[in-house]
C-alpha cells in the first residue's frame, strides 16, 4: 500500500493526467463494481450530514487518473482512496478518516486506531482481497437519489 503522508497537498492539481474536478469537498474513490464499496458509498452518503462527500468510482476516467497519480493501480483490490483538503490516504487509513469526517457513528472507525498501522495494513488486505465474496454492484446503477448525485464520473 502507497504511504501517501508525504505527499504534497494538492499535487494532483499538477498532475496534466487528471481532468479537471470540484476539490472543494471531501471524495472517496472506490471500487463502483464492489458490492462492498456500494456498501460504504451509501452509508457515507447516510452519515455525511453536510452533503459535502462525494463518490468516485475508480473505473471512472477521474477515479483512475486519481489512484495512479498517488501510485496505486486501478485493479488492484486494494486501491481505495480518500482526498480532503488537498490530501490523500488510502486503505484502512482512508477509512478512519472518513469515519472521523462524517462524524456521528462513523467515529466509531477511530477504535482502529489501536491497532498497529501494520494489523490496520493487514486487516485492509484480507478484507481487499476478498472483497467480492460480498458481491458485485454497479454502484452507478443503484436508485439511491442522493447517492447518484454525490457521484463523480
Amino acid at each position: 500500500m502507497a504511504d501517501l503522508r508525504k505527499q504534497k497537498a494538492y499535487s494532483y492539481r499538477e498532475d496534466p493526467d487528471i481532468p479537471d474536478f470540484d476539490d472543494g469537498g471531501p471524495i472517496a474513490v472506490m471500487d463502483g463494481a464492489c458490492a462492498l464499496c456500494s456498501w460504504g458509498a451509501r452509508t457515507i452518503v447516510r452519515l455525511d450530514r453536510s452533503g459535502d462527500f462525494r463518490i468516485c468510482p475508480v473505473q471512472s476516467s477521474t477515479g483512475t487518473a486519481l489512484v495512479r497519480h498517488y501510485g496505486l493501480e486501478p485493479d488492484d483490490p486494494e486501491t481505495w482512496l480518500f482526498l480532503d483538503n488537498g490530501r490523500a490516504w488510502s486503505g484502512m487509513e482512508a477509512i478512519i478518516r472518513i469515519g472521523e469526517c462524517t462524524g456521528g457513528l462513523g467515529h466509531l472507525a477511530s477504535v482502529m486506531r489501536v491497532v498497529p498501522r501494520h494489523g490496520r495494513a493487514w486487516i485492509y488486505r484480507r478484507i481487499a482481497r476478498n472483497r467480492y465474496r460480498f458481491g458485485r454492484s454497479d454502484m452507478c446503477a443503484l436508485p439511491d437519489p442522493e447517492l447518484k448525485r454525490r457521484l463523480m464520473t
